[in-house]
């Protein structure tokens, strides 16, 4: 499991076990709770921990819902379906999976209404779910121009510049789609969407033609 917790303090080594405990619960409470009641003693005892053990891990509610929700994120993984419509049909797809969960739902909007107040919360947003995720862009743009389907980009600024429009318009449409308009990403949305994705990676701006004088009217 990757974590944007703070290292952990010198002392006994920190349990991958408890750490898994204590995130599940934190998605658990969060589905029976809600954000404003969950308090990290709940999710303490749901995770049969002491409540210095969490406090030991994260600062506070804050930084430990991000990382529970984070955790749900990491399980994307880019398929090799052997082109890069397949490819972008499969992750989109297990994206709009992970968001139709209650878990997933309840957390990522908590944290992102509560942010709206908080620029740290926004910056751990940033850090340990958008730009984790971002991974996929990379790989994925990675094998399609291995094998010909996009061209190179040998400028890195521009290349970054790229792979961060693409995450902004792959996660911004599917959770607009299934957190915000409440509508299913089914295999038919996924499929147009896709098109219209791959239409913007393929075509290339050309240059705006020179205007024409209008023709000198004849006589006749």
């Amino acid at each position: 499991m990757q974590s944007s917790s703070p290292a952990g303090r010198a002392g006994r080594p920190r349990s991958a076990a408890a750490d898994t405990a204590i995130l599940a619960a934190t998605r658990a409470a969060l589905v029976d709770l809600g954000w404003s009641k969950l308090t990290l003693g709940d999710v303490a005892t749901r995770a049969g921990v002491a409540k210095t053990t969490l406090y030991r891990r994260w600062a506070g509610k804050n930084e430990l819902v991000v990382d529970a929700v984070a955790e749900l994120f990491d399980e994307l993984e880019l398929p090799d379906r052997g082109s890069l419509a397949a490819d972008i049909e499969g992750v989109v797809l297990q994206f709009a999976a992970i968001l139709a969960r209650p878990e997933a739902r309840s957390g990522l909007m908590a944290v992102v209404a509560e942010s709206t107040r908080d620029e740290a919360l926004r910056e751990r947003i940033r850090t340990s779910i958008v730009e984790r995720q971002k991974r996929l862009v990379l790989e994925g743009r990675a094998r399609a121009q291995a094998r010909g389907e996009l061209p190179p980009e040998p400028d890195t600024t521009e290349a970054a510049r790229t792979a961060d429009l693409i995450f902004d318009m792959v996660a911004g449409a599917v959770v607009h789609r299934t957190l915000v308009s409440a509508e299913t990403a089914n295999g038919d949305w996924v499929r147009s969407f896709t098109q219209v994705l791959l239409w913007g990676l393929t075509s290339r701006p050309t240059e705006p033609a020179e205007p024409t004088e209008p023709a000198e009217p004849t006589d006749g």
